[in-house]
């Protein structure tokens, strides 16, 4: 109405004949007799205005928008969620556990990318992170390994349907922590002690064979001691540990010297895939013991009594980050925490 109004008065000024629309209420005044003009036109400030409040800014506009669509967007998701949960309920825990997977990953994805900011920023190198940062990262770069390759084997046509079924049937192998069920992980955490303790009697069985090959008698007749303290269930000090350290530093049992079995059985102890040639065998466990030692030297930095019970059940929960509890076959979990 407005709009009509100007340009009423805008013919009116230019010399046009112009008739008053019906809601013009306002009364034409005489003007001066100009080109056959017989009625003058109204002057623009004798108008009348409306009010503003009527009409909304386009900020305003668009805000109002995304209110109203998340509004109803919330409404729909919740009768969808008492829907599953009334008719589907298995479905609805997968579901479930699904979303707040995928919402737990995009945290992780979130703190990852602020501390990979902050290395980059102040040129820090991943071993002088706290014992946390770095045990973010090491998790978040195994989990995105995992995604990356359910990706990629769902590019073929009509793949994505296999992946699909691939996961509801492999989900230890195939999926991260975060999409496992309370009983998947108590359960796989079971399996992964299992795996971890049957490799254990073949690596014994290669420190047995290699001891006549040590020259110090000493080491040997320590390297003996462990053994046997090792097969009948016994804790080893951490003394007779360390004084074994130059065996491993060198021949017999350097990381170079080692064969490919023995790389396979110590794979298979920190459950790694010991189906690979060698030299990636041994540049692997290599990469892994490093990241260990790091991670060691950081934790006895913070303190063990530090870790929160949510660190420590997911220490137990997490193969990735099970390296020191159950090395040996009398240990379980729980010891090993205590």
């Amino acid at each position: 109405m407005a709009l009509s109004r100007l340009c009423w008065a805008r013919a009116a000024l230019w010399g046009a004949a112009v008739t008053p629309g019906p809601y013009v209420t306002r009364k034409l005044q005489l003007a001066r007799p100009r080109a056959g003009l017989a009625w003058g036109a109204p002057r623009l400030f004798d108008l009348p205005c409306r009010s503003s409040n009527l009409h909304l800014s386009p900020k305003a506009d668009v805000k109002s928008l995304i209110s109203y669509v998340v509004t109803k967007t919330k409404v729909i998701n919740g009768k969808y969620h008492r829907f599953l949960g009334r008719h589907f309920p298995r479905f609805y825990v997968l579901y479930t556990i699904f979303m707040k997977g995928l919402q737990m990953f995009w945290a992780d994805a979130k703190k990852a990318r602020r501390i990979k900011t902050y290395m980059w920023k102040h040129n820090v190198k991943f071993h002088q992170l706290s014992y946390r940062e770095m045990e973010h990262l090491r998790q978040f770069r195994r989990d995105v390994t995992k995604c990356l390759f359910l990706g990629i084997i769902s590019i073929p046509p009509f793949a994505n349907y296999l992946v699909f079924l691939l996961m509801y049937l492999f989900p230890r192998q195939l999926l991260i922590q975060h999409f496992w069920t309370p009983k998947q992980q108590i359960d796989f955490l079971d399996i992964y002690h299992a795996l971890r303790k049957q490799s254990h009697p073949e690596i014994l069985g290669y420190l047995e064979r290699v001891i006549p090959l040590v020259s110090d008698a000493g080491l040997r007749w320590h390297m003996t001691e462990l053994c046997t303290k090792i097969q009948h269930g016994t804790h080893p000090a951490i003394h007779d540990i360390l004084a074994l350290r130059e065996c491993f530093s060198n021949h017999p049992l350097g990381m170079n010297q080692l064969h490919a079995l023995q790389m396979k059985a110590l794979s298979r102890a920190m459950l790694l895939t010991p189906y690979l040639p060698s030299f990636l065998l041994r540049h692997r466990l290599k990469t892994h013991t490093t990241v260990i030692h790091q991670l060691d030297k950081a934790l006895a930095k913070l303190g063990i009594g530090h870790l929160t019970p949510q660190e420590v059940k997911s220490k137990l929960s997490c193969p990735s980050c099970y390296t020191t509890w159950s090395c040996f076959p009398s240990t379980t979990p729980a010891q090993g925490a205590e």
